[in-house]
């Protein structure tokens, strides 16, 4: 996808002394900003709390506490339906404001050398296959997954995902970060759970049928025992071969086994055409074109039911959630829901595109900066009616392997789209 034209004519230039300043007095006040937001987002959250971990003081989230009315049209508000909005309601008394957010509701299995981190940017990443995951592992990211990880749970109102699973014996959760759901083990006593990651940094005490290895999913996969159910979230930029990975898992699945996929498309959409001309949107292009460049497809999700019925998968179901990008639409679920994800974006997106824009594109790391003092300020905007389609993706593995069947063979049922909610 093609970015800014004459970035790409002239390529990057070197800002002035006085530019310099400029970026950082106004990252400054970004960061003010953003701080102010992220404790109004941990106010919000705190309210939902359902109990903390011992061992890290993660917070948690119940199905009880995660409920939606989000599809309600109340006088004063316009519903979406229909589409890629998926019927978010935009809330007019928010929207006249046209003011950014500021409102008070507003055992690891590793060798010891793993541990080592690398430094770069003044943030800490993952030494063991290095250069793969561009995300941060440091204390900052840590807590950023963990909201993350309410975002999605908040979604799911509690549930670890959407497939069918009965009574899972044998659990893989990809891409597990900070290893904070570990309902798998607490609901399944009987059932064994592993967490992979690149980056050791899971908790120490978990439950006993509960352990987490550093491991690469495009790598041999050498656990020694098939899986009932194998669950990735947010592993779209992870893999350069993403139907590697799904054959993997299907060779490692039980006859009647599920695979479930939960990934961002990474192309953010408005439901009104007001991202259109910001600088948020042209930062969405470049995160497109610069992923390409690295040799990973940010916008893989869309593939993925014709991928997993590639690899021989049946009943193969796809659904798209829109999540709101900030607390732009009506009604106070969607209204946190929507805080929550503007504090997780907040905090990524500066490590993310430091990563992808000077490796990808061959920007300067003050180019980048510049470019997200205004992106940050699009992103706290109500005006800006932007959201996340987000992919949830399953299927199983049949109990008598056929052969791999194409778009629309066995067992295929086709696409659902809808708010974030279940």
């Amino acid at each position: 996808m093609a970015g800014d034209d004459s970035h790409d004519a002239q390529g990057p230039q070197e800002p002035s002394s006085s530019s310099r300043h400029a970026i950082q007095q106004q990252t400054s006040e970004s960061e003010d900003d953003t701080a102010a937001v992220a404790a109004a987002a941990t106010a919000a959250y705190a309210r939902h709390v359902a109990h903390n971990d011992p061992e890290r003081g993660h917070l948690h989230l119940t199905a009880a506490s995660a409920h939606f009315s989000a599809t309600s049209s109340d006088e004063g508000g316009r519903t979406v339906g229909g589409g890629g909005g998926g019927g978010l309601s935009v809330d007019s008394d928010a929207d006249s404001a046209m003011g950014d957010v500021d409102y008070p509701m507003s055992t690891a299995s590793v060798r010891s050398s793993i541990y080592e981190y690398v430094e770069e940017y003044g943030r800490t990443f993952h030494r063991y296959k290095q250069g793969k995951y561009w995300m941060p592992n440091d204390k900052t990211e840590q807590e950023r997954l963990d909201l993350q990880h309410a975002v999605f749970m908040y979604v799911l109102k509690g549930r670890f995902g959407l497939a069918p699973v009965k009574n899972p014996q044998a659990v893989l959760d990809i891409g597990t970060g900070t290893g904070v759901d570990t309902s798998q083990a607490m609901e399944h006593p009987s059932a064994h759970v592993i967490g992979t990651d690149l980056s050791p940094i899971q908790p120490e005490y978990v439950p006993a049928n509960c352990h987490f290895e550093v491991d690469d999913a495009e790598d041999d996969w050498i656990y020694g025992h098939p899986f009932d159910y194998v669950h990735l979230r947010l592993v779209f930029h992870a893999f350069k071969s993403h139907p590697r990975v799904m054959q993997l898992a299907f060779d490692n699945l039980q006859p009647g086994g599920w695979i479930e996929y939960q990934d961002y498309y990474c192309h953010l959409q408005s439901v009104d055409g007001t991202l259109a001309g910001t600088s948020l949107e042209k930062w969405t292009q470049l995160y497109v074109e610069g992923g390409l460049r690295l040799g990973r497809d940010m916008l893989a999700p869309r593939k993925y039911k014709h991928w997993l019925e590639q690899a021989g998968f049946v009943n193969v179901v796809e659904q798209k959630l829109a999540i709101p990008g900030n607390p732009w639409p009506k009604g106070d679920d969607m209204k946190t829901l929507g805080l929550w994800q503007m504090t997780n974006f907040l905090d990524g997106i500066h490590a993310v595109s430091m990563t992808i824009f000077t490796r990808g594109l061959g920007m300067s790391p003050e180019e980048v900066e510049l470019l997200l003092v205004d992106v940050r300020k699009d992103i706290k905007n109500l005006g800006v009616h932007f959201y996340f389609l987000t992919y949830f993706v399953y299927g199983q593995k049949p109990f008598e392997e056929k052969a791999a069947v194409g778009v629309g063979g066995a067992g295929s049922s086709g696409s659902t789209t809808g708010t974030g909610q279940q």
